[in-house]
């Protein structure tokens, strides 16, 4: 390995990649310096180039791959190594399992001091392409060039996905691999009417033109739902805009708009407008143990697992760790949309849900209906204000717990709480390991984790699910 050093760069020739590091990037050790590079995969030899330096770790890119690592192979998308998703799309699938178990197993001891003896293989996608039910595009006057192309100021703009810390670029997406057609066809399409009808793109740096973005949501049923998400409530352009994706694609079974005047993209607290069809989509998902699939009405704004074949295999092992018996009180917190209290509640005696989000408690009572239970009560509020002596009282102890929070984990005050209440079983579902891994040491005070479940819900991402079981210890 040769170093050559100007003024201006530090080039590293020769190099090999040792690991799989943080946020998908891959990992060169050299003389006690850790240097992340995106897109190359442990086993590669390549120069790179160091971009940014600290006093303990690096940033590079590879200038070239000298020879290329027996784990590698070909990427799905043409689009690999500008977009910022699906990073390891160039390290075979059975490795990428192998990295996220490690991930997992690496926080969970490093972070949480915990034995890991009960860990299971991680559970892989058996889609390891087209898996997802939606995705968001942004319409942008800036589109993000290529190395060597000129920018053009009557380039009109194109629609795509942002560019990693680039917020006002966006890549041109011409064939995305994540979801399943007609999401291609339904986006070039809508690309190509605005650029021929002249219709301006939204420039998110000065807050002027008309398309911001389109929302594709789709179900395992058939049914695809499509939100137009525009700046301004201008009916000259936005109704012919809706009727040539209602003639286009008659497909579609939930065709709506939101106009979004505000300087983020952010829609949650928007009136979403249903221009044809229904306003909701319906997901179906098979029982646990058999029978009739439950149904799960998804509305504009609801959240509901994006791999919703795999999603099917996550609340399975929920529901496997859960043992349940018939006659138990479960509390499921964060519940969303209600999702996994009603995959457990044809198993049990009562389910009691706890979301912040009101709009997805409402979401979670009609499926309920939906599905027929009348055993699930669902409250909306701020789970560390909820979850109180009071509120236990009121709805009982629980005899199992289903915790599954968003990424920053559970605020200590709940984990205070859950020590207190004592259940005799928690199951706890996390996409982040790591926030999961100092939860979990909180709850060793009394609890021993018994079995650990990785899950892959996002293939070709560093992105990883865990589900762990929780005992509690018996008092001497």
């Amino acid at each position: 390995m040769k170093m050559k050093k100007t003024k201006q760069e530090i080039v590293l020739n020769d190099v090999q990649v040792s690991d799989a590091g943080a946020e998908g990037k891959a990992i060169v050790r050299l003389d006690g310096m850790v240097i992340f590079v995106p897109f190359v995969v442990p086993g590669d030899i390549i120069d790179l180039k160091i971009i940014k330096k600290k006093k303990n770790y690096a940033e590079g890119r590879a200038l070239c791959i000298k020879h290329p690592s027996p784990l590698r192979v070909e990427p799905l998308c043409t689009h690999f190594g500008t977009c910022g998703g699906c990073k390891w799309q160039t390290l075979n699938y059975e490795s990428q399992l192998q990295y996220k178990q490690q991930q997992v197993k690496d926080n969970l001891e490093r972070l949480g001091h915990i034995d890991t003896m009960g860990m299971r293989p991680i559970c892989g996608s058996d889609k390891t392409a087209y898996y997802r039910n939606k995705l968001e595009f942004t319409f942008s006057t800036k589109r993000w060039l290529n190395e060597g192309e000129l920018r053009d100021d009557n380039d009109p703009g194109t629609v795509g996905f942002h560019v990693p810390m680039v917020f006002d670029k966006v890549l041109p997406i011409d064939h995305c691999a994540l979801q399943s057609e007609p999401s291609n066809r339904i986006r070039n399409a809508l690309r190509d009417y605005a650029l021929q009808h002249q219709i301006p793109f939204y420039d998110i740096r000065n807050h002027i033109g008309f398309l911001r973005n389109v929302v594709i949501r789709n179900t395992t049923t058939g049914q695809l739902m499509v939100i137009v998400i525009v700046a301004e409530q201008n009916t000259e352009l936005l109704i012919p805009i809706m009727e040539f994706l209602k003639t286009t694609f008659p497909e579609i079974t939930s065709l709506l708009y939101i106009v979004n005047s505000k300087l983020n993209d952010s829609y949650t607290n928007l009136e979403v407008v249903t221009y044809a069809g229904q306003g909701y989509i319906t997901e179906q998902m098979p029982r646990y143990n058999g029978g009739t699939p439950l149904q799960f009405r998804i509305n504009p704004k609801s959240f509901y697992q994006t791999n919703s074949e795999q999603a099917f295999k996550l609340y399975s092992f929920v529901a496997e760790f859960a043992d349940l018996k018939g006659n138990e009180n479960v509390y499921d917190l964060y519940t969303g949309t209600g999702t996994i209290a009603q995959f457990l509640a044809g198993m049990c005696r009562h389910v009691t849900g706890i979301e912040y989000v009101e709009e997805a408690i409402v979401d979670a009572r009609l499926n309920a209906q939906l599905n027929g239970f009348d055993n699930c009560t669902f409250y909306a509020g701020d789970m560390a204000k909820v979850l109180t002596d009071e509120f236990i009282k009121a709805n009982g102890k629980p005899d199992v717990v289903v915790t599954d929070p968003p990424r920053a984990g559970m605020h200590e005050r709940v984990v205070e709480q859950l020590l207190a209440v004592e259940a005799p079983r928690i199951v706890y579902v996390s996409c982040n390991p790591a926030t999961q891994a100092r939860d979990l040491q909180m709850l060793s005070a009394k609890y021993d984790i018994r079995r650990i479940q990785p899950v892959d819900m996002f293939p070709h991402t560093q992105h990883v699910e865990n589900v762990a079981e929780l005992l509690l210890r018996e008092k001497n």
